[in-house]
Order: structure tokens, then C-alpha cells, then sequence
């Protein structure tokens, strides 16, 4: 059954997966954002996207219905379902004296068995599905939680258009599954040659505006407008003087 599911994921997706890494997820979005570049006058931007506390939202009847959807059903479906289901947890501390204190037993209503072998993967299967909402329009990066959209496009009402679009379907599909983003932390970079100006463009989700940046973090790099690595070079002689000294 594990094999099986690791067997449907999506090939968009780079985290918890054997012969996969955090290097080959940022050489394709790097790759991915460098041809749409090579493309003449073509656009191109970025949503950086923050989920929040999204492996402790996973819903336990959506899950099992996309499980089912994907072929562990019957006696296969029954055991996920006691598996997640019915589970109970506690806080353990030691005071001062180091007494050990503990909260009563609370049942565990959603979210994925952390720490455990299944639980990495019952995620990814959980989001599995939002890659056939976007492809037709964006270019998806996923490692778990850390979602990285690219969009492109030569017209650049166009451009707008599908970045406004993408972000309404991502909201929609996080909705019906009852996740949330993190609107404060998630970004919108666009990527420029030397020749191309920024483009002014206002997202707004839930009344929050989508900041946009010139730089971003994305798995432990930073990425800047224009792929030219200098800020990642300053981040790093930081943390190396510090290290150093």
C-alpha cells in the first residue's frame, strides 16, 4: 500500500520521496522560470505560498475520501480510518522540581500522525490533487507544505489576469479542503531580465494584500528578481562570518 501511493503522487511534488531532494525541486523551479525567460518579451512571476500549520489541518473524512478516490478502499480504507481516527494526546511537562505534569487525554480531530512513517505521506496525498487545479494555467513546485507557483505569459494584461486567476483558484481549493494561507507570508516575486521593468501588481486575498518582494527564501535559498544570486551571497557571508567569529 505505501509503494502504491507513492506510486500516484505527482511528479510536481519533491518532498518525503525516495531519489528525491531539496536540489532537485530548486533546479526545477529554477529551470522552469529560466525557459519561460528565454521565451522573447515573455513575463514572469511567482506566488511563494504559506501554508499554515498545514500537516495539523489535514481533515480525516477528506483524506479517506481521496484515499478511496485513489484506490485504497474496503478493508485497505478501514484500516486508514483506524489508523487517524479515534486518537488521543497529551501534554507531559516537568515543573521545578522536576514533577512531571501532564493535561487529560483530548481526541485528535484532524491533522496527520507526525513522527511517523504514513504520516509525511497521508499529507502529500492530501494535496495531491491541487496540481490538476493549476496546471493549465501555472507551473507547480511542491516540497510537503512549501508551494511555489509559477505563472508566465507574453500579454501582460494576460499576465495579470492568470496571477490574479491562479491565487482565486488556490484559495478556493485550500477552502474545500480546509487548509489556510498565510497571507502574511506568502509572496509575489517577479522575474526579470535586465531589460524588463517591474510590473505594479495588487493581490489581495481575504481583504489581505499579497506583499510584493524582489527577494524570497525557497528552501534555504534566496532567491532574487533576477536570478543573480547576490542576495543569497550576503545571506551567506552573514551566517558564515557569524559562524566564523
Amino acid at each position: 500500500m505505501y509503494n502504491h501511493l507513492n506510486d500516484i503522487l505527482v511528479n510536481e511534488q519533491f518532498g518525503f520521496r525516495e531519489k528525491s531532494s531539496t536540489d532537485l525541486a530548486t533546479y526545477a523551479l529554477l529551470n522552469t522560470v529560466l525557459l519561460s525567460l528565454d521565451k522573447k518579451k515573455n513575463l514572469v512571476g511567482g506566488l511563494f505560498c504559506d501554508l499554515q500549520k498545514a500537516f495539523d489541518c489535514v481533515n480525516h473524512d477528506i483524506l479517506l475520501a481521496k484515499l478511496e478516490f485513489y484506490g485504497i478502499s474496503v478493508t485497505a480504507n478501514k484500516l486508514m480510518r483506524s489508523y487517524i481516527k479515534n486518537r488521543y494526546q497529551r501534554v507531559v511537562i516537568k515543573d521545578n522540581m522536576f514533577n512531571k505534569l501532564s493535561s487529560k487525554w483530548e481526541p485528535v480531530e484532524h491533522g496527520v500522525p507526525q513522527g511517523s512513517l504514513l504520516g509525511p505521506l497521508l499529507f502529500l496525498i492530501y494535496i495531491n490533487d491541487l496540481f490538476r487545479t493549476l496546471s493549465s494555467v501555472a507551473n507547480l513546485i511542491l516540497f510537503a507544505d512549501d508551494m511555489s507557483i509559477i505563472i508566465s505569459n507574453i500579454d501582460s494584461q494576460e499576465f495579470k489576469n492568470n496571477i490574479i486567476s491562479v491565487m482565486n483558484e488556490t484559495i478556493n481549493w485550500f477552502q474545500s479542503n480546509l487548509l489556510t494561507l498565510n497571507c502574511n507570508k506568502t509572496h509575489f516575486l517577479q522575474f526579470m531580465t535586465k531589460k524588463q521593468n517591474e510590473m505594479k501588481i495588487k493581490i489581495v486575498v481575504s481583504n489581505t494584500i499579497i506583499t510584493n518582494v524582489n527577494c524570497t527564501k525557497f528552501l534555504g535559498l534566496t532567491i532574487d528578481s533576477t536570478l543573480s544570486w547576490n542576495e543569497h551571497i550576503v545571506d551567506l557571508t552573514s551566517k558564515l562570518t557569524k559562524a566564523t567569529y
